[in-house]
């Protein structure tokens, strides 16, 4: 799964990266901690064609819910069933998204010498080469069928899929990040879903570096630069 990462990138330098036509957004806080239920940035395509980048709560409400509260639980679609679910699959067809990112994290589960749990260790992963990256995104609009006259709400989702090498010490999941070349493909909704389908795969590992950090993210409220500072190698952890 993806439940954390960092956005600290301007709206410019994310606007320039994606070439953006348009933006639609206010700036958004960099964030060292991005967490469910948060605006994040996202780009995607206005009917015009043209990319445009906008802020989505995070957290999936499909068009049909009856309460929103049902994007609590709908941070992440899988990118092997997405197609299936009717929470996802209407999005899938249509409204894809990419959503900007300096890194992510994920939690490690480890053992005490004797089998008994000893807790999950956080890693920060980003690209080797220090280059933000694209979650492939799934957004939705939902409006309020008791309240016409409330603002619409415009949320998203990010795809995962099965880790590739370096993450499968960590977990078994991991949101797929798409390489440039693929960025038109994926936020074009006219693409045969089975072309779509097949971005939906590990990226490759050599990319992406992995390590330690403290335990500070674990907790929404804690922000800022030192949630990155790497720890060193605890006796009994998995390093790739």
């Amino acid at each position: 799964m993806c439940g954390r990462y960092t956005s600290t990138s301007t709206v410019d330098d994310l606007a320039a990266a994606h070439e953006v036509e348009e933006v639609r957004t206010e700036p958004l806080p960099l964030r060292y901690n991005v967490a469910p239920s948060q605006a994040v940035y996202a780009v995607a395509l206005r009917r015009s064609g043209h990319r445009a980048l906008g802020s989505f709560k995070w957290g999936l409400v499909p068009s049909w819910a009856k309460d929103p509260k049902i994007g609590n639980r709908m941070i992440n679609a899988r990118g092997e069933t997405a197609a299936s679910k009717p929470a996802f699959s209407a999005a899938l067809a249509r409204r894809r998204c990419l959503i900007p990112a300096d890194g992510f994290y994920e939690w490690q589960r480890r053992n005490r010498p004797d089998g008994r749990p000893a807790g999950r260790l956080p890693f920060a992963i980003r690209r080797v080469d220090g280059v933000p990256m694209a979650f492939a995104g799934l957004w939705e609009v939902w409006r309020d069928p008791d309240d016409p006259e409330r603002p619409l709400l415009r949320t998203c989702a990010i795809v995962t899929t099965a880790a590739n090498d370096l993450m499968a010490p960590i977990h078994d999941r991991m949101p797929v990040v798409l390489a440039p070349e693929d960025w038109s493909a994926w936020l074009d909704p006219a693409a045969e879903l089975s072309m779509i389908e097949g971005l939906l795969v590990p990226a490759p590992a050599d990319r992406f570096e992995a390590y330690p950090v403290s335990s500070l993210v674990n907790n929404v409220n804690n922000e800022g630069p030192e949630l990155l500072d790497p720890l060193p190698p605890p006796p009994g952890s998995i390093f790739v």
